[in-house]
């Protein structure tokens, strides 16, 4: 694997947009390509921001600090232009878009990834959908139904490997994937995931969520504690563990500990 760094976050400082209070408030992060990082931290401490400023959302504003994607800056690219270059966000809300089918919705997002003069073929992406169901243990069926209208929690999440199945991100930010799900379904997309990396080393994977039990199933290389909107504490798996028995008091006094 690469030594250079797939992603490098320095000084990070950001804010809703229409508010005056930063909630990342000088962060730091490395992530090197094929890792899975996990983040952790309480209610409130800024994961799920993070996730939406690395991603481009709109309603966050960056006031300081900088994201480097694959050796470029990607703090002037709209949200369309950081999936397009790699950058894939797994919402923990997922939205629900009647009318619009899976296996249309995927083509489309594919199809926004070529030069304009370029064009999906039809009967190649049906084969790639096909063999990506496939590789994750899904009825073909699933791809004909709207996306997430209707759908339980465990099958929005399921919608969400199968999109990174297909369009293969370098950089997978996975915002509370396992929020609302039941151990049937947490061990399904736990599969999931850990197929696509088996698939793909050099793919990236920053796993955000409250609790150590998806880390029971998606083994991390590093965790980080989170508070106040930055990191107070790196390490290996077993900081999830403690992290799992002591809460999270102990560590909002706590100055930054490096790995």
């Amino acid at each position: 694997m690469s030594d250079t760094p797939i992603l490098t976050i320095t000084g990070l400082r950001a804010k809703v947009a229409d508010e005056d209070i930063d909630i990342l408030t000088g962060l730091d992060l490395t992530l090197q390509p094929g890792e899975i990082h996990a983040i952790m931290g309480p209610n409130g401490s800024g994961k799920s921001t993070l996730a939406k400023v690395l991603a481009g959302h709109p309603d966050y504003e960056v006031t300081a600090g900088e994201i480097v994607f694959q050796g470029t800056s990607i703090h002037d690219l709209e949200p369309d232009e950081r999936a397009r270059a790699g950058v894939f966000l797994a919402f923990q809300y997922p939205a629900e878009v009647p009318g619009v089918s899976i296996a249309n919705f995927l083509r489309a997002a594919l199809q926004a990834r070529l030069e304009k003069d370029e064009e999906v073929d039809l009967f190649d992406f049906q084969d790639l959908l096909l063999e990506r169901m496939e590789l994750l243990d899904m009825d073909p069926s699933f791809a004909e139904r709207p996306v997430n209208d209707g759908f339980s929690g465990g099958e929005k999440k399921r919608n969400e490997i199968l999109q990174m199945a297909v369009l293969r991100p370098a950089l997978a930010l996975m915002d509370e994937t396992d929020s609302g799900l039941d151990i049937d379904a947490l061990q399904i997309v736990a599969h999931g995931v850990n197929t696509l990396r088996a698939e793909n080393p050099e793919m990236t994977i920053l796993l955000i969520t409250h609790y150590q039990r998806l880390l029971n199933y998606i083994k991390p290389d590093v965790v980080h504690v989170m508070v106040n909107g930055r990191i107070v504490r790196s390490g290996g798996p077993e900081v999830a563990l403690e992290l799992e028995e002591q809460g999270y008091a102990d560590w909002k006094t706590q100055e930054v500990v490096p790995a």
